[in-house]
């Protein structure tokens, strides 16, 4: 019989390896699942009398694909096993005809693995910078349960919703970023370029300037004498903010920061809600159990290290004994109408309906915010920076009225 090792993980979130011969993967499979244990990877350890020492070691490592390829291949690969085409037959098809290079490289080594014996979330698991741990746990749940196709469908629609998301942030502070830089060009220009001319002309009239337009030069002065120093400046005030917030204290600071700060905080705060809780309802809708879908989001959260240790907290509390709803509302991380929410959700055994709807309210608050920004920062960016713009040339124009005074 062929001998086998595995990787698992427990409902405390600890990783365990281990092998076993038996005489299929799929007995070792649910033997493993059967107590209790998350199914990360199982592969074949007996090696045939022909297969080259190192035949695995040239093989390449998928990178990143973005959301909306992957939203297409998850709805094709659902309606081609529906159809009742075989998986690695499917999967094959969309690697040979895939636009995406990267993708279709990914897709042909995974169809050579499920070929070899691996199950989908197993040759997805090969590929950790393409395939996400949401992507890999409801595959899994979607193979325990026999229903992959319906599972995939899931995966576009959420893979979907989080694209469209992302792109209406992308759309939204594309212009003002534009106009902004833009605005901070035409204004360097006119202090770098414009007003040292003026500046020796007053010089040679030697006239008694005003305030406002010795300020100006003092900073146009500063710009040109000192650019190098300047901007060295700037670049190492970066990279040692960069290393700081790479320090576990920094990173908390900071995150804490993102977080908490005035207006932008709270739009933080919603969309790592509604992407929490939308993972969140799909993983359970899909079957996977409520440990290991919290789990799921704690390893997707690295982007918020202060959300990310509430839910390591919740998955403890979960795991010893606690409902969800008194877990989460404990950390004092998550708002009072999510935790009550929730704890509706679970007296009426609709949880994942709850959840769902809660994701939605926190969406369109988010997209509520988008709308407002845009309607609001184009003219403020243009005002400020026609203030701007507008100093600079009352501090040369009020000097040049006096010069012609003077020749009056």
């Amino acid at each position: 019989m062929p001998k086998y090792t595995y990787k698992v993980r427990d409902e405390h979130g600890k990783t365990f390896t281990g092998s076993y011969t038996t005489d299929s993967k799929d007995r070792l499979r649910a033997a493993l699942q059967n107590k209790g244990y998350l199914v990360l990877e199982i592969t074949e350890t007996t090696v045939g009398l022909f297969t080259p020492r190192g035949a695995n070691a040239t093989r390449r490592k998928g990178g990143k694909v973005p959301g909306h390829v992957l939203a297409f291949f998850a709805e094709q690969l659902s309606t081609l096993i529906a159809g009742g085409v075989p998986l690695v037959r499917a999967i094959s098809l969309l690697g040979q005809y895939s636009s995406n290079p990267t993708l279709g490289m990914v897709l042909t080594q995974m169809a050579h693995d499920i070929s070899g014996g691996q199950s989908l979330h197993e040759a997805m698991a090969q590929h950790p910078k393409t395939f996400s741990h949401v992507w890999m746990s409801l595959v899994q749940a979607g193979e325990v349960g026999g229903q992959i196709a319906e599972t995939l469908m899931q995966l576009s629609i959420y893979t979907k919703t989080q694209e469209g998301m992302k792109s209406k942030i992308i759309t939204a502070v594309t212009y003002p970023a534009i106009l902004f830089l833009s605005s901070i060009g035409v204004l360097i220009y006119f202090i770098v370029g414009i007003v040292p001319t003026f500046a020796q002309i007053f010089e040679d009239f030697n006239l008694t300037l005003p305030m406002l337009t010795v300020v100006v030069l003092r900073v146009s002065s500063m710009i040109t004498n000192h650019a190098v120093l300047l901007i060295l400046t700037f670049v190492g005030a970066i990279a040692a903010f960069r290393f700081y917030i790479r320090t576990p204290n920094g990173k908390k600071r900071w995150h804490s920061f993102l977080i908490t700060m005035p207006l932008f905080g709270n739009f933080l705060r919603n969309i790592y809600y509604d992407r929490m809780l939308s993972t969140l309802s799909t993983l359970l809708r899909s079957g996977v159990t409520i440990l290991n879908a919290i789990l799921v989001l704690e390893e997707s959260f690295d982007g918020n290290i202060i959300i990310q240790n509430a839910l390591k907290q919740v998955r403890a509390e979960v795991a010893a004994g606690k409902s969800i709803s008194d877990s989460f509302a404990d950390t004092g991380v998550f708002p009072g109408l999510m935790t009550e929410m929730m704890k509706m959700g679970e007296e009426s055994g609709k949880l994942p309906n709850i959840i769902s709807t809660l994701a939605k309210f926190y969406a369109d608050n988010v997209e509520q915010f988008i709308a407002r920004f845009s309607a609001v920062i184009d003219p403020i960016l243009i005002i400020g920076v026609g203030i701007m713009i507008g100093i600079v040339v009352a501090s040369i124009f009020l000097p040049i009225f006096k010069l012609s005074q003077i020749g009056s």
